[in-house]
């Protein structure tokens, strides 16, 4: 797990500890520094030659290569150009001519009259070959190409050709592109915060080097948030958040395709909807209120306005002091909430339909992804069941009782507690991911409803994935009077959610649901160790940027 500091280190500084590798660092840091100082040297001359050479010596091959001047990019007119993506250039089209836009990854020169340049789209990469070639490609050219800085944005056309021998340093491993075209769309600078190579660097890979007494660069989580908009370039940033899309979307689907209603409520509200002082306060127009912890009153509402049942994509906003690895102050919710006909364990049928659902349709159709995510942090697929296992609450401490763990049986299950469980759950049903449920009613929000034969638990359950809880959910207390005596002793204002209980006064069904967050199940499906590798722009105690 990466430690999280408030400090923000040096963008190339590794993350090493202990007095005995001081010089080795130090060593290390400056030698950095110097290659650093010699590459920004070096393109800085290759810019003055290419310059130089535009200037004194003409070249009839000039309109094949350049910067893009900017009124060519100020949509000046639409050409019925057809572009090809990088990820999609393979040996079917050898010998066709292909016009992709990437970025700059790696550019190696070899000689005057050669170069090689490796482009990058969206993650995918292909090696790009230019070769001096009489009313094709001049030495100019080469000189141009090797003047652009890594991640510039190029336009590249050239043939499809089929090398020898697989290329090891890109995604599309059995196709070139033989450059006949190459434009400067957009340079980056010459000395970038952190390389992308690095950023993209395993921790398995650095351990390996350092065996060899050999030194890579470790860029540190703060340094990457820091520079986010080149941390989401590596393949893995690349292939987490396409996974999230695909999360949120299957998500929505699959709900839709059972007879639920997308909705939308409101972020500003006039009281806390969970109890407890971890919100946000803030004036509005005189009058006092927060941010939402959840939509979790107003989805209750929309159930008593005959919506039967609604989910929410939506953010939630949380002002606790956590500096844990899974809690942020704002994140994605997934909210449910639907009327109960008998039992809450309907609620919790829709949660297995769903979840299994959702992995298997990662499992199958975001494999390219998932691989991208495992090159740079190796993990092992999730374990599921096809049904997903259930257990009450008094049956989860006995099983931690009998591993030697004691757990008060009227409390909540702290994270080593909770941790230890899901190893007891997976060793014991071969499954990471399960359910559990009649929880304390002391440890639940005011609105769950307690249990018929025992108010002392309640109709609740919580999901966990990998030993770690991504779901909170219960059947809800839909009797007024009940409501506010509940709230009450929960040390809420009743009057702060008035209408949320008038709500209740005008008949209402038994309903319940659940929150799920977003960014959780993503980190824990890949088995991630820290929920900021899965929020695009964390908001934490400490970061409000970028």
């Amino acid at each position: 797990m990466e430690s999280e500091k408030p400090q923000n280190p040096s963008p190339m500084e590794p993350q090493e500890e202990g007095s005995n590798k001081i010089s080795k660092k130090e060593a290390a840091k400056l030698e950095r520094q110097r290659r650093r100082q010699e590459a920004a040297a070096a393109a800085a001359a290759a810019a003055t030659a290419v310059s130089t050479v535009s200037i004194e010596e003409s070249d009839p091959l000039s309109g094949n290569y350049g910067d893009v001047e900017l009124n060519d990019l100020q949509s000046k007119a639409v050409t019925g150009r057809k572009w090809t993506e990088v990820g999609s250039v393979a040996p079917e089209m050898k010998d066709q001519v292909v016009l992709i836009r990437g970025r700059v990854q790696t550019i190696r020169p070899v000689g005057k009259k050669i170069a090689f340049v490796v482009v990058r789209e969206r993650g995918f990469t292909v090696q790009c070959v230019l070769t001096v070639k009489p009313e094709l490609v001049s030495s100019q050219m080469v000189k141009y190409a090797t003047s652009l800085s890594k991640e510039s944005i190029v336009d590249v056309e050239g043939v499809v050709t089929i090398p020898e021998k697989p290329i090891t340093g890109a995604t599309q491993q059995q196709v070139e592109v033989q450059i006949s075209k190459l434009y400067g769309v957009n340079r980056a600078v010459p000395t970038l915060p952190i390389n992308i190579e690095d950023a993209a660097r395993s921790e398995v890979e650095i351990e390996q080097a350092l065996e060899k007494g050999e030194q890579l660069v470790r860029v540190n989580q703060d340094t990457r948030l820091n520079f986010r908009i080149l941390d989401m370039r590596t393949p893995a940033n690349q292939g987490i958040f396409r996974i999230q899309c695909q999360v949120e979307n299957i998500f929505r689907q699959f709900l839709l395709s059972e007879g639920f209603v997308g909705i939308h409520t409101p972020k500003l509200i006039g009281g806390s909807s969970e109890g407890g002082s971890a919100v946000f306060r803030l004036d509005y127009k005189g009058q006092p209120a927060c941010l939402a912890q959840s939509p979790q009153l107003h989805k209750q509402m929309a159930i008593c306005g005959d919506f039967g049942r609604v989910f929410e994509v939506g953010p939630v906003f949380r002002a606790e002091d956590s500096f844990t690895h899974r809690h942020l102050c704002e994140f994605t919710g997934l909210d449910v909430e639907m009327e109960i006909k008998e039992h809450y364990s309907e609620v919790m049928d829709v949660v297995d339909r769903l979840f299994v659902a959702m992995f298997d349709s990662l499992n199958e159709k975001c494999k390219k992804e998932l691989e991208a995510i495992g090159r740079q942090y190796p993990f092992e697929p999730l374990k599921y069941l096809r049904k997903t296992l259930r257990l009450t609450f008094v049956e989860g401490i006995q099983m931690l009782k009998e591993a030697g763990v004691e757990v008060d049986p009227l409390g909540d299950l702290n994270t080593e507690s909770e941790r230890k469980l899901g190893q007891l759950v997976a060793d014991k049903y071969g499954t990471e991911f399960y359910i559990l449920h009649k929880y304390p009613q002391a440890v639940r929000p005011f609105y769950t409803m307690p249990c018929h034969d025992n108010p002392s638990y309640s109709n609740s359950f919580d999901v966990f994935i990998r030993g770690e809880e991504i779901i909170s959910g219960a059947q809800r207390v839909h009797v007024p009077e009940f409501l506010e005596k509940r709230a009450g002793e929960c040390g809420i204002d009743v009057k702060t959610i008035s209408t949320y209980i008038d709500s209740f006064r005008y008949g209402a069904p038994p309903h319940g649901g659940f929150g799920v967050g977003l960014e959780r199940v993503v980190m824990l499906f890949c088995a991630l160790n820290n929920i900021r590798k899965t929020s695009l722009f964390p908001r934490d105690p400490q970061r409000i940027a970028p």
